[in-house]
């Protein structure tokens, strides 16, 4: 929400080209890329724990890849694994119902790769505590509104609002239809904690939401230009943190700040002002909205068990 910079910069404009993720995101993707084709290669060791190594390497070309299906061969050069191995991997696979054989010499990840994803999620952050964090946000900001958005479960490429500290205030309050909400503010091009989200996926999902179009409703400061939005992405990963500048409606400034677990990107912190009242974000607004971040962080990253520590 909120019209939308990061830091110092000036919103974009609405009409320049689209183009692709800059060339700090695509760095990112290939060393990753290397790190896995740096992995020991097929026949290189003959312990289970190698052939453990190697069937992960294949579970996360998915994920790297991006797209719906890639064959044995396309796996084997991303991971620098034989083909062979993949493609044992890829029928035991199919076999443990972790993938599918979507067309000849075609596999994807079956849904069933979901529910694991849904499982190590369970009971990480408790709905008592993100109110608890909320409501201190608003207190801290004298009355901001303040948003828990996370990643749709049903798509990497979008965000929901899950939790909300706004007092008596509601949608219409706001300037807000529920249609709204759903067409302007799921979108990761629009709005502080959309734009903070997106620094952070995976270079795959990047592209995927920067092919979308801006949404109609979108306030005067969105970026319709994709190379400003890529390069107010590198901001938010300097920073750590976005500033808004009605960029999801006319006459709402707000903060941003990421929420990450096991140093994977879940969703973003929101402080909402009046444009009136914040035209900009101070340093105690800043740092407020990172702290309510940071301890959500605190709350949904991987902990010992009792009876493990």
């Amino acid at each position: 929400m909120g019209h939308s910079t990061t830091a110092t910069g000036s919103p974009a404009s609405a009409d320049a080209p689209a183009t692709g993720v800059a060339s700090r995101t695509a760095g990112h993707s290939k060393k990753a890329r290397q790190a896995l084709k740096g992995a020991p290669a097929a026949g290189s060791r003959a312990s289970g724990s190698g052939h453990a190594e190697r069937v992960f390497l294949v579970q996360t070309a998915f994920a790297e890849l991006g797209g719906s299906a890639h064959g044995p061969g396309e796996i084997a050069e991303f991971t620098g694994l034989d083909d062979s191995v993949v493609y044992r991997i890829l029928q035991s696979g199919i076999y443990q119902r972790i993938f599918e054989r979507v067309d000849r010499g075609l596999y994807r990840l079956r849904t069933s790769a979901a529910q694991l994803a849904f499982t190590a999620l369970d009971h990480r952050l408790d709905g008592g505590i993100s109110q608890t964090v909320l409501s201190g946000l608003r207190a801290a900001t004298d009355g901001g509104l303040a948003f828990l958005y996370m990643v749709a479960p049903f798509s990497g490429a979008q965000r929901q609002c899950v939790d909300m500290a706004v007092g008596d205030s509601d949608l219409a309050e706001l300037g807000m239809t529920p249609r709204d909400v759903l067409s302007v503010t799921r979108s990761l091009r629009t709005g502080a904690s959309g734009r903070t989200i997106l620094a952070y996926l995976p270079e795959v999902l990047q592209q995927r939401v920067l092919a979308e179009p801006v949404p109609d409703q979108a306030g005067p400061g969105v970026y319709g230009d994709n190379d400003a939005l890529v390069e107010s992405l590198a901001e938010v990963r300097d920073l750590g943190y976005a500033l808004g500048y009605e960029e999801c409606m006319a006459g709402w400034n707000s903060c941003a700040a990421p929420i990450m677990w096991d140093g994977s990107i879940m969703g973003a912190v929101l402080l909402l002002k009046l444009k009136s009242v914040m035209p900009v974000a101070p340093d105690d607004v800043i740092e407020a909205t990172k702290e309510a971040a940071a301890e959500l962080s605190r709350h949904g990253a991987a902990r010992p068990s009792a009876d493990q520590a």
